[in-house]
């Protein structure tokens, strides 16, 4: 019994309405029109470029491997809202067969490639508490926006049929929308540099297939009797791959010449081709190169440590702030949102560096070495996601520049 027939509240329709039309079977078959570089490209064909693949999977892994929790603000202080019902939803058992980790890995494959990502939000009782979420796949949903500028959601199920929701049942996260309410296909948008990365690396592997030796014509004066061409055909074998005469010179008489029509793949700048790809690909999806293994020969380990930090402050970041705005407002009633609810991701093992580092910075905004600080001492432990002190001297800034709090 699938998610729909199991769970209530929302009603269905079951009209009998056709699973899609012809015009929709096809694109969800073939998918969109073919790149200028005659590939097509889909979500499926994408992630089968390495480069998409790891692009994906590093911003994946940077929104799944960090907490994302329900906090609550009381007075100032930041206190976990463990209870919450959302809470546990988040940090560990969104549903009954996914972990929090695997939950937000869908999603963020879902949004990452299609530019949307849907859950549906099970709510119960008469107040309405999420109970469970569960992603759906972005292909089965129709979204449209009604006169009143609110949402629906039509989904189809897997026997076919379509069920109605309502704005408040779908969690719908979004890229950068044109209207405003439909996310802008990511897939889509960088389709010249995927197709084009998908027909070099098909050129190269049909290079290795039919190997690098010589490839051309071979021309010969006269007519050639048949025993002349199967001789000649089997003395070529021995240039071929595994021949023993593979890679050396030809040999030929009776005005016999050989004309090359293959360049190989230096000629054809095939290294330096795919690497420029990697480049495209990874602009596209907003992600250093560095990140997917295709790193400048001329970084250092400093430099390095920098396009890492600058990874999580520009690429991860934003979609941080995307996802926790999206589930405060979707997900958190207006009454949680005024008693100080809100969600949060905590990715400050991503953004440290080396120990020695974090002492300096942190002394200095204490005050030390005669500068004016401009840290607290609750403020660093956020900062390393200690809990906070709760001596009073904790959440006092520096009242001098050669005076700093003692640590509790």
């Amino acid at each position: 019994m699938g998610i729909f027939d199991r769970l209530k509240g929302w009603g269905r329709k079951d009209a009998g309405e056709s699973v899609t039309t012809s015009l929709d079977l096809f694109r969800e078959i073939y998918g969109h029109a073919p790149s200028h570089s005659g590939k097509t490209v889909t979500w499926a064909t994408a992630l089968e470029v390495a480069t998409v693949l790891a692009c994906v999977r590093v911003l994946a892994n940077g929104l799944c491997q960090v907490p994302f929790r329900v906090y609550r603000e009381v007075e100032g202080r930041r206190l976990l809202a463990r209870e919450h019902p959302l809470f546990i939803l988040l940090w560990r058992k969104p549903n009954g067969w996914q972990t929090s980790f695997e939950f937000r890995e869908t999603l963020a494959y879902h949004l990452l490639l299609c530019g949307n990502a849907f859950v549906f939000v099970n709510r119960v009782g008469l107040a309405r508490e999420v109970r469970e979420l569960v992603p759906i796949v972005p292909g089965r949903v129709e979204v449209k926006q009604n006169a009143d500028l609110t949402l629906s959601y039509r989904v189809r199920g897997e026997n076919g049929r379509f069920t109605d929701f309502p704005q408040e049942a779908i969690w719908h996260l979004r890229l950068a929308a044109w209207n405003g309410w439909m996310g802008l296909e990511s897939v889509k948008l960088a389709r010249e540099a995927v197709g084009l990365s998908m027909a070099l690396e098909q050129s190269q592997a049909e290079t290795e297939k039919n190997g690098f030796g010589i490839s051309g014509n071979y021309a010969v004066e006269g007519n050639l009797p048949e025993e002349k061409f199967h001789f000649l055909a089997a003395w070529l074998d021995r240039h071929l791959p595994g021949g023993d005469r593979y890679g050396k010179p030809l040999i030929t008489d009776q005005g016999a010449s050989f004309i090359q029509t293959v360049m190989s793949a230096v000629d054809k700048q095939l290294v330096e081709s795919r690497k420029h790809q990697i480049e495209e690909v990874c602009r596209a999806f907003g992600v250093m190169p560095i990140m997917v293994g295709h790193a400048d020969k001329t970084a250092t380990y400093a430099s390095a440590e920098q396009m890492f930090l600058a990874h999580v402050v520009h690429s991860l970041a934003p979609h941080y702030e995307r996802i926790e705005q999206s589930a405060d407002v979707n997900l958190l009633s207006d009454r949680d949102l005024a008693a100080g609810y809100y969600t949060k991701f905590t990715p400050n093992a991503l953004m440290r560096g080396a120990a020695k580092d974090r002492a300096e910075f942190y002394a200095k905004g204490l005050g030390a070495g005669g500068v004016k600080g401009w840290l607290t001492q609750n403020d660093v432990r956020d900062f390393e996601d200690m809990d906070r002190s709760d001596d009073p001297e904790a959440d006092k800034l520096p009242s001098s520049v050669t005076s700093t709090p003692m640590a509790t």
